[in-house]
């Protein structure tokens, strides 16, 4: 496999699925809503099939939020597949707060081992392969995406972070009673804790860059909610660790529900 160039083709993607979702999201749209009662929009939509359309030429399968729901006895053959959620963060685009991202992520034998997160705005693209590194850049005004350049451009991950301050970063719409526990947890072992709130796999992010501390998820995910965040973290020396197993987080799973899980 040619991680650099299924890294390139998953970055171009991201962006180019960002920009559509900028169209939607910069005019009044509808909102569906799915069996399950959460949001959708045709934004969800037209970023799944640019997406699919992009990643088409890898040849490899596509387990997509918004695509079609593919039975585990084919799935479990796949070696290598591409892991999208096209919108994540529905809630939050619909309270057009911008904290909803793209998430792309290749997985092998049940590991994320690539990942990109876009946040179309503000135009912040992070990006991660197994032993590349993970990377952080602003590409707002870019208008192609070489990826030799975009890491000599990029900032490696972790960043160097001098807040004193242990840092908690948690779901703006999904704080749940356990996760409110667990921080309780926490302020009897540090002094000082500061809090953030974000939506969307950005939370995942901000412990991969080092401007959280951790991140406790004690409320249902689904595996393309984590996987390109996984990777991002993992290769900037992070862990996403599930609660249950005590081990990281496995992908391609029967069940496509994670379990709970923490982030640090």
């Amino acid at each position: 496999m040619d991680i650099k160039k299924l890294l390139h083709t998953a970055i171009v993607a991201s962006v180019k699925a960002g920009e559509e979702i900028l169209k939607v999201y910069n005019s009044a749209f509808d909102v569906e809503h799915k069996a399950d009662n959460s949001p959708l929009t045709v934004a969800d939509k037209n970023a799944h099939e640019i997406i699919c359309s992009i990643l088409k030429e890898t040849q490899l399968p596509v387990l997509s939020e918004e695509g079609k729901l593919i039975e585990y006895s084919e799935r479990k053959n796949w070696k290598y597949f591409w892991m999208v959620d096209p919108l994540d963060g529905t809630k939050e685009f619909v309270k057009r707060n911008g904290e909803f991202t793209v998430n792309i992520a290749l997985i092998n034998e049940q590991k994320s081992i690539l990942g990109v997160i876009y946040i179309p705005v503000g135009g912040e693209l992070y990006f991660a392969a197994q032993d590349l590194g993970s990377y952080k850049i602003n590409v707002a005004n870019f208008k192609s995406f070489d990826l030799d350049a975009l890491i000599a451009l990029a900032e490696k991950l972790p960043i160097e972070n001098k807040k004193q301050k242990f840092t908690v970063v948690a779901s703006r719409s999904h704080l749940s009673e356990e996760t409110e526990m667990f921080i309780d947890g926490l302020k009897t072992i540090h002094k000082e804790l500061d809090f953030i709130s974000s939506g969307s796999s950005i939370k995942l992010c901000l412990v991969a860059e080092g401007s959280a501390n951790v991140y406790p998820r004690f409320a249902p995910t689904m595996e393309w909610d984590t996987a390109a965040g996984q990777a991002i973290c993992e290769q900037a020396g992070k862990s996403v660790v599930d609660y249950t197993t005590n081990k990281m987080l496995l992908y391609n799973k029967e069940n496509l529900l994670n379990n709970w899980f923490v982030v640090q």
